[in-house]
């Protein structure tokens, strides 16, 4: 067998081989470019669950009910691991003397429930008590911490306590101690409680 025979069939080999080789590594970087941010390695993004009329327990470091979660559809953010919430309510039943009911349109928590965004018509409730009268606190956002008992807002607020109204821009107030502050812009109208 002359050598010009004995190269033609080892090109004749390896022609398919080189071929096949150089396809495979073609497919291999087409399938990377287009499948990039989907592969078994990529973060979600969208949610992975969902709870519908839900309600969540928080429980304080002694075991006693800390606070009240409900709401009207729950989602988790597997990214960060927090939730949003659509139509929340929001009870506070530890260390006031009352419960302080907080409502709004959405909410997020983060992934410890250390807190809870509240946002659109913020609502929060805290009924009248031996030694309090009622009040009532509406703004577009607040901030609850639930392991401090203290809610916060730089947003403009309204607060009526019995008869009287306040009106500010950024306020923190401490369940537990039955204190708030209101930051600027404050303006009220007082009225005495009736005998």
């Amino acid at each position: 067998m002359n050598s010009s025979g004995w190269g033609f069939r080892v090109l004749a080999i390896l022609a398919p081989l080189i071929a096949l080789a150089l396809g495979s590594f073609w497919l291999l970087e087409v399938m990377k470019r287009g499948d990039g941010d989907t592969g078994p390695g990529a973060a979600r993004t969208e949610p992975d669950f969902y709870v519908e009329n839900f309600n969540y327990i928080k429980l304080a470091q002694n075991g006693k009910v800390q606070y009240h979660f409900s709401g009207e559809r729950l989602t988790h953010n597997p990214q960060d691991d927090s939730y949003d919430i659509r139509h929340p309510v929001v009870v506070s039943v530890g260390n006031g003397p009352v419960p302080t009911t907080m409502r709004s349109e959405r909410a997020h928590v983060n992934s410890d429930s250390s807190q809870v965004h509240l946002h659109d018509n913020v609502h929060m409730d805290r009924p009248a008590s031996v030694d309090s009268v009622h009040m009532h606190m509406k703004s577009d956002y607040l901030l609850v911490l639930p392991d401090e008992d203290v809610m916060r807002t730089d947003k403009p607020v309204q607060i009526n306590y019995d008869k009287s109204v306040l009106t500010g821009t950024g306020m923190v107030a401490n369940n537990a101690t039955r204190e708030f502050k209101l930051a600027s812009n404050v303006h009220g109208t007082y009225q005495a409680p009736a005998r």
